[in-house]
């Protein structure tokens, strides 16, 4: 992966906004972190491996990346105001978040605040289109629950923690577990190459698998439950109740982000297409009639196929973002 590329996950991260004041959002861009040092932190993390013997320690850092379970320690040496860290896991996992000990004061203002997702941009994933939780319920705040909930779980792979804390000595650990997942929905991939298959039920919801690179995606199957009968008068695939769409763009919430394609009838492949967005999205909406499955690999664009992609006006958008 190019320096460039490297720098367009980094500086997506480091423009993070959530909690301010007693409002719901703060801004972490003041922290001072490199994008190389962020980026180089998320490799190092992923390189671990820790053994079952014992559990994974290290410090917490007040802008971080976490990607291996372990227990996380955060000690404020002075007041940190605007601080959060990002926890990710394979698309099949979901977060776990357990309090181990917090000494905070709250009545002072400190807070630690759990995020069912990750917050970019302003914007957020899952977007609220395709979260199955109102947004006033995906914030857990230790200081409203404490003891009461000292286990916060995510619906996705991917949480935040936002933490503010104003005296030098207040502290807090949290141990971090991943959970199996039998059918992940909305997912973040940790890498610009994989495959996957996406499966809804019969369930009403939509889902999401985003990529923060630009990448070649390849359907291999598309697998619809309803007929391939339906009236093609209907523009886009819309009426269709059940389809699969190709998004692109350089933020996070689905409904902001460029559409590229619409596919709702079922096929086998391969059906390709090139996005030279920071972020590419293979979504899925589902009726909830049928068993749906969309079956796709990506892999990482290089510069010269990104150069040939600003011909077209909409990948020129993604790229001059």
């Amino acid at each position: 992966m190019t320096g460039s590329l490297r720098a367009h996950l980094c500086v997506l991260l480091l423009s993070v906004t959530a909690l301010r004041g007693r409002g719901r959002y703060i801004d972490v861009q003041e922290n001072e972190i490199s994008a190389e040092g962020l980026f180089s932190l998320l490799n190092s993390e992923l390189k671990r491996e820790s053994p079952d013997l014992y559990l994974y320690r290290r410090p917490l850092k007040c802008l971080d990346m976490v990607a291996v379970e372990g227990q996380f320690t955060f000690t404020a040496d002075r007041p940190q105001l605007n601080c959060a860290a990002f926890f990710i896991g394979e698309p099949t996992d979901i977060i776990s978040i357990e309090y181990d000990s917090v000494n905070i004061n709250c009545r002072g203002g400190d807070f630690i605040k759990v995020f069912d997702g990750w917050v970019m941009k302003g914007e957020k994933f899952p977007s609220s289109q395709d979260h199955p939780l109102p947004l006033y319920e995906r914030y857990s705040d230790y200081c409203d629950s404490g003891e009461a909930q000292p286990i916060v779980r995510s619906s996705q792979n991917v949480a935040m923690v936002f933490f503010r804390l104003h005296q030098s000595g207040s502290s807090f650990t949290i141990t971090f577990r991943k959970v199996l997942n039998p059918f992940p929905c909305n997912v973040i991939s940790q890498t610009p190459e994989g495959r996957f298959s996406m499966v809804i039920p019969q369930q009403h919801r939509n889902c999401s698998y985003s990529i923060i690179y630009p990448v070649e995606i390849q359907i291999g199957e598309l697998s619809l439950g309803h007929h391939n009968d339906l009236k093609r008068s209907v523009p886009g695939c819309a009426g269709a109740g059940d389809f699969v769409e190709l998004l692109g763009g350089n933020g996070v919430d689905t409904s902001k982000m460029f559409p590229m394609a619409d596919l709702c009838y079922s096929f086998n492949g391969p059906a390709q297409l090139k996005v030279g967005c920071d972020n590419t999205v293979v979504r899925m909406v589902s009726s909830g009639k049928f068993v749906n499955r969309v079956t796709f690999q990506y892999r990482l664009l290089d510069h010269q196929e990104l150069q040939k992609l600003k011909g077209n006006s909409v990948e020129d958008l993604c790229l001059s973002g």
